[in-house]
């Protein structure tokens, strides 16, 4: 698009042209001094007045010399010239970098947020569609773009063989291999933990040779352990987990090689947080996959460990609810009696007529709540963890994260400040009046940073784009470069 810009100086009056920021811009200088001769195409800067310069470097200046009896005339078209070039160029400076409108952001998501047409939109306008206040909602959108772009090249990961076997090869088959259908209910909310074993399976970070691995995948479920017969108690999970640890490392060198440092295993049931605690360096080198990222957990360890998002399988939310049709502050609904911070949630808010706090479930669709509210809870319960978060991501309901010790999903590329409110538990009491604060400017910039960032909380059987998969993938780039002992 052409932009037009005049300025109005003592030394003159510039035209500035701008099609691109990337062209080269022309400016016309008419001097209001006297010139004895024309000059075109000057690339140095010209002195109109002793001692006055414009400097306009790796500019293109157009020297003209008007007629002296028109120059009454010209100055006063240059007023009226001036009052129009503020009402189209508006204050901004020729080099200021326009942000996208709100609506060009709101449009992207009337289309599924992970077609590829709204991929590849999001992955050229990336941090610089996040709004006008709180910016956008990565760190280091280049860093981490090009970053990303070298791990899908490559990085590659082997899987052990277990999770090839023939179903009927062993009574423990089904602990390995990929579930056929982890959409099932009885798996939602474990439903991340099985789609990153398909996904990697389906993969071209998937590598059939061990040599050219940076990680070995060891794939067993700690959901399906937890529903086996043969296994099932916490203390049997643990005993397999380290039996079969063992075992590889006996018939494999890639264990013994690195102490376990580059391999890993994927869990988001919450029996799995003590998976690891018989096996010493299963424990201390591997990496752990998890939905429970808690600082407060003995076992997870930040550095090393991996927080995954937990994601409930939802249908496509091709058109999210805009901002102006949410009329409700807050919406939560869950069991209160394995959380005493619920507990609180509801005997200070439960009654709040600008709150929708339910103890179980609603009296209406779970989905109508996180469609129509403006902020979505997600409250500790038994773990740091739940499904409310990607639920609230997916339907476009801004965050509140009431966690405490929370190493949300991510962090390293995301700034969760710029998509969702994080309230300590001690402020309970304060909720309302927190969320009451945020004015409508600040909530619009999170809505369009969670519009951004929707794409990352999503899981494909293939993977494709910055999905849940490919995300938790580069988490685990991250921590590449293990020193090998084996030549």
């Amino acid at each position: 698009m052409m932009r037009f810009c005049l300025w109005v100086t003592a030394a003159g009056c510039y035209f500035h042209f701008k099609e691109e920021e990337e062209s080269p811009n022309l400016v016309l200088v008419i001097p209001f001094c006297h010139t004895p001769d024309w000059n075109f195409e000057m690339r140095q800067p010209h002195t109109c007045f002793s001692g006055l310069h414009l400097i306009l470097p790796q500019r293109r200046l157009l020297l003209v010399r008007p007629p002296l009896l028109l120059l009454l005339l010209l100055f006063l078209s240059l007023t009226v010239s001036s009052w129009l070039a503020v009402f189209f160029c508006g204050f901004s400076k020729p080099g200021q970098q326009q942000v996208p409108s709100f609506e060009f952001n709101q449009s992207l998501n009337k289309n599924n947020a992970h077609h590829s047409f709204a991929e590849s939109v999001l992955d050229r306008k990336d941090s610089r569609t996040s709004g006008n206040l709180l910016g956008s909602p990565y760190h280091n959108w280049e860093l981490f773009a090009s970053d990303f772009q070298e791990m899908l090249h490559k990085l590659k990961i082997f899987v052990y063989p277990d999770a090839s076997m023939n179903q009927s090869s062993s009574p423990f088959a089904r602990i390995f291999l990929p579930n056929p259908n982890p959409f099932h209910l009885k798996l939602a909310n474990y439903f991340s933990e099985h789609m990153f074993k398909v996904a990697l399976l389906r993969s071209s970070l998937l590598t059939t040779y061990p040599r050219d691995a940076h990680f070995f995948f060891m794939p067993f479920s700690i959901n399906a352990l937890r529903n086996d017969p043969h296994v099932h108690s916490e203390a049997s999970i643990s005993d397999f987990v380290a039996q079969y640890t063992s075992r590889i490392s006996r018939e494999f060198k890639f264990w013994n090689a690195s102490g376990g440092t580059d391999h890993f295993y994927v869990c988001c049931h919450s029996v799995g947080r003590e998976a690891a605690s018989k096996h010493y360096d299963l424990h201390n080198n591997a990496i752990q996959v998890t939905c429970s990222s808690s600082y407060f957990q003995r076992l997870y360890i930040t550095h090393k460990d991996v927080g995954m998002p937990q994601v409930w399988p939802r249908p496509p939310e091709k058109l999210l609810n805009p901002p102006e049709f949410r009329h409700r502050l807050v919406f939560f609904a869950g069991r209160m009696q394995n959380s005493h911070i619920r507990q609180e949630l509801m005997a200070v808010w439960g009654n709040d007529t600008d709150m929708d706090i339910f103890s179980g479930n609603p009296p209406f669709p779970y989905e109508e709540g996180l469609r129509k509210s403006k902020y979505c809870l997600h409250v500790k319960g038994y773990e740091v963890n739940t499904a409310r978060v990607c639920d609230a991501i997916h339907y476009g309901c801004v965050p509140v994260i009431v966690s405490n010790y929370y190493d949300l999903p991510f962090s390293n590329v995301l700034d969760w400040s710029k998509f969702s409110v994080i309230i300590s538990h001690k402020n309970i009491a304060l909720l309302k009046k927190i969320l009451l604060s945020i004015s409508k400017q600040k909530y619009l910039s999170m809505y369009q940073n969670l519009c951004l960032v929707r794409r990352h909380f999503v899981w494909h059987a293939t993977p494709r784009g910055y999905d849940s998969f490919h995300m938790t993938a580069y988490q685990l780039w991250l921590r590449r470069g293990v020193h090998r002992l084996y030549s």
